[in-house]
């Protein structure tokens, strides 16, 4: 089996078949359980109402022959003593002539279990039949008996049917005639009922297995439709896949080319001139040391001096490619530094306040909030006309957020939506959606405001020290 599966090589367009059409038949097949577990105990409902219905018929059936009888000779009884055999006999051939249907009939049984009266079984009149049960050992004429002595009722066991001599299921009404010591019922056979009862259920059974045809049949079509919509897809998925991959391609590229093509003006235009102030400097020192010049200390020293600005440069310019102090101290440092630099260099008044984060961002957040923090920071100095910005962190029961507001001109909205422009805003929504968070810009002839919302998934657990720490705003606090 395992040398099978490793031959199988499926296709995108087969995984995405199977990835569409395995949810479905486990669907179907849930459902067809469902429905055949509910279909079965709703016809076993069905048929258990019907059979019951039936009975209830005959059972009230068989009282109200029991009470018509009683009444057309309880005159006679009622007026007779407890040993008047003659209004005994009476009213036994009243009970004899009293057949009804191809099987109805009445009986008479004595408490002690002495046959008096069947008219179509008389081979059991003046008989004892105390003891007597049926096939399946049920007590027939001792229930009968009691049932009688009670009050009367109903009683249910196999009895011979005149008419065929075999024995079938049968309900029996018994009262009771206590000044006699009489039992009198009658019965009647239910075979019927269990014939409609069965045909009921047979019929419920064939309406069970239409609606799995049905089901069988809606699934099928199901699958030919999602095959069809499967293809389709794959087909129109590859293509825009493909186009999203040249795209993203070539904004990788592009990425790259501009931060080359800023790293080279950088090095050109500061630290390349500075250097050759240095070359100069040190070659006019070195003529006036060979002069005996005293002006060459000064020439000496203005050429460290240029050095050491060369220096400071190449350290600004290795921390906005990868800052350490946001490896050394953490996210909120970082900001303050950037921040004071960019006011420094540009002239922008710029503030900066967070609190005091009861838990530590993740490596992959404090990059992303501190790339678009500094790609924000580009904008406005490019973009917005300016004078003033404000940058605000903090952590939240949600996660954290930071904030990035200026009082400049702003820009239009449908600037964000053209692929040719805003890419700073998309590399933005990339960083956001890589961590699984939320960027909301708004933008105005007043100002723009940059919200971004780190997911608490991003937040470390609380160190022993950040538990005591105040809440304050404060200008530089570690997060």
């Amino acid at each position: 089996m395992k040398q099978i599966l490793s031959r199988l090589h499926f296709s995108y367009g087969q995984k995405l078949f199977l990835l569409a059409t395995l949810p479905l038949i486990g669907a179907v097949a849930a459902i067809s359980v469902v429905v055949a577990l509910q279909s079965q105990e709703l016809a076993e409902r069905e048929v258990r109402t019907l059979e019951s219905q039936l009975i209830d018929v005959k059972k009230q059936e068989l009282k109200n022959y029991v009470t018509l009888a009683r009444n057309s000779f309880y005159y006679i009884y009622g007026n007779a003593a407890p040993d008047d055999e003659e209004a005994k006999r009476k009213v036994m051939q009243i009970l004899a002539a009293m057949i009804y249907g191809s099987e109805g009939f009445f009986f008479v049984y004595d408490y002690e279990g002495n046959n008096l009266v069947s008219p179509r079984q008389t081979d059991m009149i003046n008989q004892n039949w105390a003891g007597l049960s049926d096939s399946t050992g049920t007590p027939v004429v001792d229930e009968l008996i009691r049932v009688a002595r009670s009050g009367g009722g109903y009683h249910t066991y196999l009895w011979p049917k005149p008419s065929t001599g075999e024995e079938a299921q049968m309900i029996t009404y018994v009262t009771s005639f206590p000044s006699w010591r009489w039992a009198v019922g009658t019965g009647v056979f239910v075979d019927d009922v269990i014939k409609t009862v069965a045909a009921s259920k047979s019929e419920v059974e064939a309406r069970v297995r239409r609606t799995f045809f049905y089901i069988g049949g809606i699934t099928f079509a199901s699958l030919l439709m999602v095959f069809g919509t499967g293809m389709i897809i794959n087909v129109r998925e590859r293509r825009l896949a493909d186009a999203k991959l040249k795209s993203l391609t070539q904004r990788v590229f592009d990425a790259q080319e501009e931060e080359r093509g800023r790293v080279a003006r950088e090095l050109h235009d500061s630290i390349s001139q500075i250097l050759v102030g240095v070359r100069y400097g040190l070659e006019l020192a070195k003529k006036r040391f060979a002069n005996n010049d005293p002006r060459a200390p000064e020439a000496m020293n203005r050429g460290i001096d240029s050095l050491s600005g060369a220096i400071q440069e190449v350290r600004r310019i290795s921390r906005d490619l990868r800052p350490g102090v946001l490896d050394d101290l953490g996210l909120g440092p970082a900001l303050k530094a950037l921040t004071d630099d960019f006011s420094t260099r540009t002239g922008i008044e710029t503030q900066f306040s967070t609190v005091v984060f009861r838990n530590r961002l993740d490596q992959d957040a404090k990059i992303a909030l501190y790339r678009i923090a500094q790609e924000a920071l580009t904008n406005i100095e490019r973009h917005s006309g300016a004078n003033h910005v404000t940058i605000d962190l903090r952590g939240h029961r949600s996660g954290a957020t930071m904030t990035i507001a200026d009082n400049g001109h702003g820009f239009e909205t449908a600037r964000r939506q053209n692929p040719r422009q805003g890419l700073g805003l998309r590399n933005m929504q990339e960083r956001v959606e890589q961590l699984e968070g939320s960027l909301n810009i708004q933008s105005a002839k007043t100002g723009t405001r940059i919200s971004v919302t780190v997911p608490l998934t991003h937040l470390l657990p609380p160190e022993s020290s950040s538990t005591s720490a105040s809440k304050k705003p404060v200008t530089e606090v570690p997060e």
